[in-house]
């Protein structure tokens, strides 16, 4: 990057503050908060500087004077209301709501003339379609009344490790985009349909951001497992009911890696499908969503077929972090639901660290630009 000083942010709804690893070293947090007391406790176990900027509490009770001044505001704020598997209740919603508390603050730093000139919030691609669309209108027309500019990228984990976990990455800005509009991978179908639905004053306003596809991933599910003696594994009944639940498709996958003596890693979800408890199976050396232990869906389980056997096994708090990005230095709580619950809620920190460099610091660099040409 060109400027001397590193950039600044203000991160909503921090969690156990992923989207500040992905943003890297060479960004400064400003200032962050979360409600929830254990995450609150991972962000401070994992940053030494926390005291010096972290606010735990209900973002509602902030105001404007409490939030410094600085370059991005990112706000993953809660994504139950969007979920695809939950009631969908929108904007209106009791948790998604919060996003009113975060947006409160940002148009009283705009009254102030002090507005972070970008702005990137993230949820679930169901934000997309929400209402059919009401609320994703209603954000946009929201950014747009504080004179932002803006457009969304649908970007998947599994680009980046072996975790399918689709997002919304909606970024916002007041600054110049020259030479960061164009086509990208990102620009999925839900993206095109909603940035369509938008009245036409709202498209007027709309970037199709061209952020470029990474390189091809190079690594599967196996390669962040524990190793087989280090976790604990599920009695063989256990897995034999498992095995029971699936339909024909999914058990014959199971059985032809049986008759093949290899070593084969699955990745298994229980869903209803038409009234009946099912279990799915998948062998694409990629992971399904990780989600919270009080999600939508059951925690994720493994299945391990080795010689002729079939074991299972829930997933590690540990391992989940890695699909996660994470480094195994990151701090995890003693307790395995609360580091699911940590892990379940955050954003997948190599897709944070792909936007930073490929749209985030090149964006703030044009206004390091401008300021340098007055």
């Amino acid at each position: 990057m060109n400027r001397n000083a590193s950039p600044s942010f203000l991160e909503f709804f921090a969690g156990g503050g992923m989207a500040r690893v992905g943003l890297g070293d060479g960004w400064t947090c400003a200032f962050a908060n979360d409600f929830d007391a254990v995450k609150a406790d991972v962000y401070r176990a994992n940053f030494a500087d926390a005291a010096e900027h972290f606010h735990a509490g209900d973002v509602f009770a902030l105001e404007a004077g409490d939030i410094p001044t600085a370059d991005l505001a990112w706000a993953s704020s809660p994504c139950q209301d969007f979920s695809l598997a939950g009631a969908r209740a929108g904007l209106a919603g009791g948790k998604s709501s919060a996003f009113f508390g975060f947006w409160t603050l940002m148009k009283a730093m705009s009254a102030q003339d002090r507005a972070p000139p970008v702005i990137v919030i993230e949820n679930v691609v169901g934000l997309l379609t929400s209402h059919h669309g009401d609320d994703f209108t209603a954000l946009c027309g929201a950014l747009s009344e504080e004179g932002y500019r803006f457009g969304a990228l649908e970007i998947d984990a599994s680009a980046f490790v072996p975790q399918s976990r689709p997002r919304v990455f909606v970024v916002a800005t007041r600054l110049p985009t020259d030479g960061l509009e164009g086509t990208s991978g990102f620009h999925s179908r839900a993206v095109r349909e909603a940035a369509a639905r938008l009245p036409d004053d709202l498209k007027d306003r709309w970037i199709w951001w061209g952020a470029p596809a990474p390189p091809a991933r190079n690594t599967d599910l196996s390669v962040v497992l524990e190793p087989d003696a280090a976790v604990t594994w599920n009695p063989q009944e256990r897995t034999d009911a498992l095995l029971a639940l699936m339909a024909d498709s999914h058990r014959e996958a199971v059985e032809r890696r049986v008759k093949s003596g290899e070593r084969a890693v699955g990745a298994v979800f229980r869903r209803m499908r038409g009234g009946d408890q099912r279990a799915e199976v998948r062998f694409d050396g990629v992971a399904g969503c990780l989600r919270t232990p009080r999600g939508g869906s059951s925690r994720q389980t493994l299945l391990v077929i080795e010689n002729g056997q079939v074991r299972s096994r829930l997933v590690t708090p540990r391992e989940g972090a890695r699909l996660m990005g994470l480094p195994d230095s990151y701090l995890l709580p003693r307790s395995q639901t609360a580091g699911l619950q940590v892990i379940g809620d955050g954003v997948a920190v190599p897709a944070v660290r792909w936007l930073a460099q490929t749209l985030l610091e090149p964006l703030l660099d044009s206004k390091t630009a401008s300021l340098a040409a007055e």
